[in-house]
């Protein structure tokens, strides 16, 4: 378990913060997260990583956690702690940015490019067709790009 810990707690934060929008309750997510997958009786390490179940899980219990605590979520900011002035900056950038998308398109873009999930193992968290969770992610990146002034290259 301490293995799996180590190698998903950042992208776990990251599903989670992208759907919370609070650094502690995102926090909260991620210990909430292993302590279900500590109760999972069918899951198996052993069997792979497990890297969908974990996500899927993760998304489920910020969405809880997110009802739960009765916030407004629309707005979409990280708390920058240290020193690191260009991590900051580059995080406000990334934060305004998301802020342009839906709930859906961020978590899509979250997962698929912090936690490096497929499409399908996307679209099977979210419980849609792959085709949604491609179209929803094209137009999420087009958004972006106009957003950012990048041109796209079709």
């Amino acid at each position: 378990m301490t293995e799996l810990y180590l190698r998903f707690k950042s992208s776990v934060f990251a599903v989670a913060f992208s759907i919370t929008a609070d650094y502690q309750l995102a926090e909260d997510c991620v210990t909430e997260t292993f302590v279900r997958l500590a109760q999972v009786k069918k899951f198996d390490p052993k069997k792979g990583d497990g890297k969908g179940f974990i996500h899927k899980i993760a998304r489920n219990t910020a969405l809880e956690i997110r009802r739960r605590h009765q916030r407004e979520y629309r707005e979409f900011f990280i708390q920058g702690y240290g020193d690191a002035d260009e991590i900051v900056e580059n995080s406000i950038f990334i934060n305004q940015m998301l802020k342009n998308l839906t709930d859906k398109q961020r978590q899509i873009v979250v997962m698929k490019c912090c936690s490096e999930l497929t499409y399908k193992e996307i679209a099977k968290i979210m419980k849609c067709p792959e085709s949604t969770v491609k179209s929803r992610y094209r137009k999420a990146i087009s958004i972006l790009q106009e957003k950012a002034g990048v041109k796209s290259e079709k």
